[in-house]
C-alpha cells in the first residue's frame, strides 16, 4: 500500500503505531478512497503524484518506514472506503472492513482510529476471529493503550468446541484482567425463543491472569430458563490450567452392605508428577468408608495406588443354622496398586497388587474385579533383546469369590518364576533353533513346596513346497528337575525328594491351500495335518505335584499343537495324529466367513492329555468354530465340541451381534457338559444365556436392558437390569439398575442401582 494514509489505518492493527515524518511546510489533505482510488479534496499539496493510484490492501507496503516491510508481511487490511480526517486526527474505514492480523481477523461495518487519543472503534457486526478458532460478535468494540485494554458490548462469542459465552460488558484490564458484566455460559444448541437444556449465568465474572482463576459473583445453574442452584461465590482455574488442588464434583450410589452413599472427592496436586485424591463415601449403613488414590509419574514411568477402609461388621460365610449374616466389627480394607518402570533399552519393570482383607470385601463394596474367582497380584521384570526374552516373576493368589464352589483355597505363592527364551537366527534352509528355559519355586500354608526346573530344546524347520504345500518339522527334547517337600499325591501318599525326567517329541505339521478368487470374493479350503511322536508315560503324578497345567480344555485352539497343556508340569505324552479342514471367504468390499473342523487319533489309549477327554477310545471328540460377519448387521462367533460317536454337543459357545444400530441385540450362550472323567471333577453342568437389547429410542434416548440366566441348575435369572440413557451435546443421564440372585445366600436378591448425571464440560454428579 503506496499512501501515507492506508499505512497508518494498517498499523494501529498490530499495535506499532507509526508517525510518518513530514517536513515543517507539508498539508495534509482530506482524501477519501472511491473505487479502489485516492481522490484529492485540494490541488495543492506536496505529495508526491506517483502515490495517487490504484489501492491494493491485500498486498499494501508503505514505502515511507523501514520497518514498515517486515510489519506489513503480516497485516491484511481491507474496506470500501477510507476518510482521512486530519484535523481530528482519525482514520475511518467504512464498509466491509477486514483486517487480518497473524491468525487474528477482525470484521466490521465501521473501525475509527483516534492518533491523538490512541483509541481504535469497531461499530457494528464486529466478529473477530481468534487464533484459536474462538469466534466473538459485538455490537461495539473499543480498545485503548496499543490494543492492550478495551470495552465491548452485547458480546458473543462461540468457542471451537461449540460452546458459547455471552455478556452484556466486556472489559479487558490491565494485567490481561478481564471481567464480563450479565454473563451466561452454556454448551447447549440454542434454538430462538427457547432457553438451552442447562446454563450458568453470572451478575460478574472475572479471570485473574496471574492466579488463573476465573471468580462468579452470584452464579445461577438454570434448566430450561429454571434456577436450581443459586451460589454468591464460585471459582474454578482457567483452561489454561492443567493440574490444580480443589474440590471435584461428589458421587452417589448404593449397595446392599453400604446403603446409600454419597462421595465428596478433594484432589491434591502435590507436584507437576504426583497427585492424590481423597473420597471417603458417607454411608447410611456402615459409617464411613475411607478411599483414596496416589499416583506418581516419572520419566520413564508411573505408579497407581487406590485402595478403601472401613470398620464395620465382617459379613460371615453362610450357615444354615445361624440367623445372622454379620459378626463383630473388625477393620476391613483393600489396595490394588500398578507401576510400571523404564529400566533402560531392554528391561522394564511391572507391578500389579492387589490386596483385600476377605473374601467378601470387593461384593460388598462393589469394587473392581468383584466377580472374579482369585485376586492375583504380581511384580516381575521383562527383558527384550532382538530374538531373546527374560521374565523374573513372582505371583500370590487370594481366594476372593462369594460363591460355594469346589475349590482348594490354599493357593500358592510362586516366589520366583523365571524365564529365558532364544530363538536363534535361520540358516541358508530357514530352520532354527528355540531354547526355553524355567524355573519355578511353589510354596503353600500347608508347608508343602516344589521347585522345577525346566529345558526346552527344539529345532524347527519350516518349507513351502513348489506346489503349494506347507510343512513344518519341529523336533524338540524337554528336561525337567524337580524338588518336592511334602507332596500329597492322587493316592494319599506323602513324597519328598528329587526327581527328573526327560521326555522327547517330533511333530509334523502340513497345510495345502486351495484358492479359488472371482470378481467378487475369494474361497480357501485347506486341509491340516499334524503328526506327533512321543514316548508313553513317564508323567510321574505320584512324584511330581501338578501346579501349572490342570486348566484341561481341548478345543479348536490347541488340537493342532504338540504340547495342550498350559504349563509344564504335565507332558502331553504318547503319539497322535491330529486333522482337520479350514474354509474361509472373503467378499472383495465386506463381509468374511470362516469354519473349521478338526479331530485327533491316539495310538494308545489313556494316554496324558486324552485320559481326560476320551480314555476308552481312540478318538477324540470333534472341535471346531464358525466365525461369519456377512455384513455390519451380524457378527457371529460360535465354538463346539460333538461327540464322535452320538455327534451331540458337549461343549457349546455362541455369541453374536445382530440388528442396525437402532435396535442392537447381543446373545452369549455357554453349554458345558458335566463329564465325570473331567480333572475339573465336581463341577456340575453349566448351561448359561446371556441376553442385552439395546434401543435407539429417539436421537437423544437410548434404552439397554439384559439378563443372564442359569439354564442347568436353578433354572432362574442369576442377574438382570437395564439402563436408561439420555446424551445430547451439553448433558447426558445415566440411571441404571441391577438386581442379583446369586447360588450364594449372602448376596440373594441384592439389588443395585446408580444414577449419574453430566454436564458437559462442566462436570458431573452421580456415580462412576
Amino acid at each position: 500500500m503506496q499512501t501515507k494514509y492506508g499505512y497508518i489505518l494498517s498499523a494501529f492493527v498490530i499495535s506499532q503505531l507509526c508517525s510518518l515524518a513530514y517536513a515543517e511546510d507539508t498539508v495534509i489533505y482530506e482524501e477519501e478512497y472511491v473505487a479502489g482510488q485516492i481522490v484529492h479534496r485540494s490541488s495543492s499539496s506536496s505529495i508526491p503524484s506517483t502515490e495517487v493510484q490504484p489501492l491494493n490492501f491485500i498486498n499494501a507496503v508503505p514505502t515511507s518506514s523501514p520497518n514498515a516491510k517486515k510489519e506489513e508481511e503480516d497485516t491484511y487490511f481491507s474496506a470500501d472506503e477510507i476518510i482521512n480526517n486530519d484535523q481530528l486526527q482519525t482514520v475511518t474505514a467504512i464498509g466491509n472492513v477486514n483486517i487480518m492480523q497473524g491468525d487474528m481477523t477482525v470484521i466490521a461495518d465501521k473501525v475509527v482510529y483516534n492518533q491523538k487519543d490512541d483509541i481504535v472503534t469497531a461499530i457494528g457486526n464486529v466478529i473477530m476471529v481468534e487464533k484459536d478458532g474462538n469466534v466473538v460478535f459485538a455490537d461495539y468494540v473499543e480498545l485503548t493503550d496499543e490494543m492492550s485494554q478495551g470495552t465491548m458490548n452485547n458480546v458473543k462469542v462461540v468457542m471451537t468446541d461449540e460452546t458459547r459465552v455471552s455478556a452484556k460488558k466486556f472489559r479487558r484490564l490491565e494485567k490481561d484482567n478481564k471481567v464480563m458484566d450479565q454473563a451466561i455460559y452454556s454448551p447447549c444448541t440454542v434454538c430462538t425463543g427457547k432457553d438451552p437444556l442447562w446454563q450458568l449465568k453470572a451478575r460478574k465474572v472475572k479471570h485473574d491472569a496471574e492466579s488463573q482463576n476465573i471468580i462468579y459473583n452470584d452464579a445461577y445453574l438454570e434448566l430450561k430458563g429454571v434456577p436450581i442452584l443459586y451460589t454468591p461465590y464460585f471459582s474454578h482455574p482457567d483452561p489454561s490450567v492443567k493440574r490444580r488442588s480443589g474440590w471435584l464434583f461428589p458421587t452417589i450410589g448404593s449397595t446392599g452392605y453400604l446403603g446409600q452413599m454419597i462421595t465428596p472427592r478433594y484432589f491434591w496436586a502435590i507436584d507437576d508428577h504426583q497427585d492424590i485424591t481423597f473420597s471417603p463415601s458417607l454411608t447410611a449403613d456402615r459409617g464411613i468408608l475411607w478411599g483414596a488414590t496416589i499416583n506418581k509419574y516419572f520419566d520413564k514411568g508411573y505408579l497407581s495406588a487406590s485402595g478403601t477402609f472401613i470398620n464395620a461388621e465382617e459379613r460371615l460365610a453362610y450357615d444354615d443354622e445361624s440367623e445372622n449374616e454379620f459378626g463383630e466389627k473388625r477393620n476391613r480394607g483393600n489396595l490394588f496398586l500398578t507401576g510400571r518402570y523404564e529400566v533402560n533399552d531392554y528391561w522394564v519393570a511391572n507391578a500389579d497388587i492387589n490386596y483385600v482383607s476377605d473374601r467378601y470385601y470387593l461384593k460388598d463394596i462393589s469394587l473392581p474385579q468383584k466377580d472374579n474367582t482369585w485376586l492375583t497380584s504380581s511384580v516381575q521384570m521383562q527383558g527384550f533383546d532382538n530374538r531373546n526374552y527374560a521374565n523374573i516373576a513372582a505371583y500370590y493368589y487370594k481366594l476372593v469369590t462369594y460363591l460355594d464352589l469346589p475349590i482348594n483355597e490354599e493357593k500358592p505363592l510362586v516366589m520366583p518364576l523365571m524365564s529365558y527364551e532364544n530363538v536363534g537366527d535361520p540358516n541358508k534352509y530357514g530352520a532354527y533353533t528355540k531354547n526355553t528355559f524355567d524355573f519355578a519355586s511353589v510354596l503353600r500354608d500347608d508347608e508343602s513346596s516344589a521347585q522345577r526346573f525346566t529345558m526346552i530344546n527344539s529345532w524347527n524347520l519350516p518349507y513351502t513346497s513348489p506346489y503349494g504345500e506347507k510343512y513344518k518339522l519341529v523336533a524338540s527334547v524337554k528336561s525337567d528337575a524337580y524338588y518336592v517337600d511334602n507332596y500329597l499325591n492322587p493316592n494319599d501318599e506323602t513324597y519328598s525328594g528329587v526327581v527328573g525326567r526327560i521326555f522327547p517329541q517330533i511333530g509334523l505339521e502340513w497345510r495345502l491351500p486351495f484358492v479359488k478368487a472371482t470378481e467378487t470374493s475369494r474361497h480357501i479350503i485347506e486341509p491340516v495335518v499334524v503328526a506327533v511322536a512321543a514316548p508313553n508315560g513317564g508323567n510321574k503324578e505320584d512324584k511330581i505335584p501338578n501346579e501349572d497345567s490342570q486348566d484341561i480344555e481341548f478345543d479348536d485352539t490347541n488340537i493342532l499343537s504338540l504340547d495342550r497343556y498350559a504349563g509344564y508340569d504335565r507332558n502331553d505324552t504318547g503319539s497322535r495324529v491330529s486333522y482337520g479342514f479350514n474354509w474361509s471367504s472373503y467378499g472383495d468390499i465386506m463381509g468374511r466367513t470362516s469354519a473349521f473342523i478338526a479331530q485327533s487319533y491316539y495310538f494308545k489309549q489313556n494316554e496324558s492329555f486324552n485320559q481326560y477327554i476320551n480314555p476308552d477310545s481312540y478318538f477324540s471328540d470333534y472341535v471346531g468354530r464358525i466365525n461369519a460377519s456377512p455384513n455390519q448387521y451380524l457378527d457371529l462367533n460360535y465354538r463346539f465340541t460333538l461327540d464322535k460317536d452320538s455327534l451331540d454337543l458337549t461343549y457349546s459357545e455362541l455369541t453374536a451381534g445382530v440388528g442396525p444400530d437402532l435396535l442392537r441385540a447381543y446373545i452369549s450362550y455357554i453349554y458345558l457338559q458335566d463329564s465325570p472323567n473331567s480333572i475339573m471333577q465336581g463341577y456340575r453342568e453349566r448351561q448359561e444365556l446371556y441376553t442385552s437389547l439395546m434401543m435407539k429410542l429417539t436421537q437423544d434416548w437410548t434404552l439397554k436392558i439384559y439378563n443372564r440366566q442359569d439354564l442347568a441348575n436353578t433354572s432362574r435369572s442369576l442377574e438382570h437390569g437395564g439402563s436408561i440413557i439420555y446424551e445430547d451435546e451439553c448433558f447426558k443421564l445415566i440411571v441404571d439398575l441391577r438386581r442379583y440372585n446369586y447360588v450364594s445366600s449372602e448376596y440373594d436378591d441384592d439389588l443395585e442401582y446408580t444414577a449419574t448425571f453430566v454436564l458437559k464440560t462442566l462436570g458431573s454428579f452421580g456415580s462412576e
